[in-house]
């Protein structure tokens, strides 16, 4: 897919791997959206206010790497609000 190397313009993970990608209603990849975000051309999480998807980012972080909360929370404040699914 062309369009590896970008980020999810939902949650900010890189999408580097075809795998990586969510996918369209049609079965096809999606590039803008991984596949924990944007599933059968729908949000996983509709719902979700962008302060509530930034505490989700901050805790998978902090969880997975050696980040600390404080880090995780800077970067996701930084990142979060610019992507596509979060710009007003």
């Amino acid at each position: 897919m062309e369009t590896k190397g970008t980020i999810c313009q939902s949650c900010g993970m890189p999408l580097q791997k075809d795998e990586d990608f969510g996918m369209n209603e049609d079965g096809s990849k999606n590039g803008e959206y991984c596949h924990f975000c944007f599933k059968d051309g729908e949000f996983t999480d509709p719902d979700i206010t962008m302060e509530q998807k930034i505490e989700k980012i901050v805790k998978i972080a902090v969880s997975r790497t050696n980040m600390s909360e404080a880090r995780a929370r800077e970067m996701a404040n930084n990142i979060i609000p610019e992507l596509k699914r979060w710009r007003k």
